[in-house]
């Protein structure tokens, strides 16, 4: 058997049509949407919608400022705009149907904290599965799914009425529960990494990720063959043992191109 693993597409729907080319199927670990370009701040949806210069300003204070300042100036960008909920509604649609239309069947698919779980349903088409505290099993493995990412413990989530946006970020009970509803597993899949210092370390944000500790649990407990994951777009180390499982940063497929593949 030959699995192919991507994660944060970011709107790469061109390398996403060759991702699955030579598999027996296809894994894509969620964030699938090109919200925020870092690279080109011309690009993804806040480009488009706020120009380079202000995305170029907003992605500074991602690296250098408080969670505060950004969060202040994000706002003051939303708070410009008429209809600021129906635009990225508009965009992330958009997105969708050209990045669904991209996978190759058969596909199974998680989401990450950038992305509109609540939409998948009505993109993913014949062929494409998409999971979430749940198992499959492929080539007689049994791959185990959680999307999303972690909340920081003590933070809630506020629900402004009008939020032009929100991304899938989950409390660690609602994540743990997913975790928990995993069983006997061969392949761990998920968007966000296990709580091992080395893999959650991004080198140029300069800063680490929150990982999970329930899935590292479940690696202790499980000790599946692999675990695979995304989030961090540059680790520290994109891999460690943890006992017999290789856990694995599949990278940045929107940079790279390239899926990492799995085989057995």
């Amino acid at each position: 058997m030959r699995v192919h693993v991507v994660s944060d597409v970011h709107g790469n729907a061109d390398a996403l049509k060759r991702a699955g080319d030579g598999a027996d199927a296809l894994v894509v670990l969620g964030d699938l949407i090109d919200f925020v370009d870092y690279r080109e701040h011309d690009k993804g949806i806040m480009g488009a919608l706020f120009g380079a210069e202000k995305v170029g300003e907003f992605a500074r204070l991602r690296r250098e400022g408080s969670r505060d300042e950004t969060v202040a100036y994000s706002r003051t960008l939303w708070a410009g705009l008429d209809d600021p909920a129906g635009a990225v509604d508009e965009a992330v649609r958009t997105q969708y149907a050209s990045l669904f239309a991209a996978m190759t069947a058969p596909t199974y698919a998680t989401p990450g904290n950038v992305d509109t779980p609540d939409l998948w349903p009505e993109f993913a088409g014949e062929g494409i599965r998409v999971l979430d505290g749940e198992v499959a099993e492929i080539g007689g493995l049994r791959f185990g799914f959680v999307g999303g990412a972690l909340l920081p413990d003590g933070v809630v989530p506020r629900r402004r009425k009008g939020a032009a946006w929100r991304p899938y970020l989950r409390d660690r009970a609602d994540y743990d529960a997913s975790v928990a509803a995993l069983t006997a597993v061969d392949v761990l899949c998920t968007h966000a990494p296990p709580a091992v210092p080395e893999l959650v370390y991004d080198v140029v944000a300069r800063r680490s990720e929150i990982g999970s500790a329930a899935l590292l649990e479940l690696i202790h407990a499980q000790r599946p063959r692999w675990s695979v994951f995304g989030h961090v777009h540059q680790p520290l180390a994109p891999r460690a043992r943890v006992g017999l499982t290789e856990c694995r940063n599949v990278g940045h497929f929107k940079e790279t191109g390239q899926p990492y593949v799995l085989r057995w």
